[in-house]
């Protein structure tokens, strides 16, 4: 998400890329399969577990979470989108 915004201007949010330390209300940055792939997400976890991780993705749906991979940049497939 560096160098999307003007000269000198940082990226508004601050992600835990380690996924060995995910916590409950960590900022992620995750993707998304299908036609969707290559774009960057933002979301909140609101669960994490040995294997995946549960992910807040929808501003406007608090209560919609999206079932992503346990690694930096969760991978949520497209049909839960």
């Amino acid at each position: 998400m560096d160098g999307m915004g003007g000269a000198g201007e940082a990226c508004p949010f601050e992600f835990n890329f380690d996924e060995k330390t995910f916590k409950v209300g960590d900022s992620v940055s995750y993707r998304v399969t299908g036609s969707l792939e290559g774009f960057p997400f933002v979301g909140t976890l609101v669960e994490v577990h040995d294997a995946h991780v549960m992910i807040a993705g929808d501003p406007n749906d608090p209560a919609k979470v999206y079932r992503g991979t346990r690694e930096s940049r969760p991978l949520v497939d497209e049909s839960e989108i």
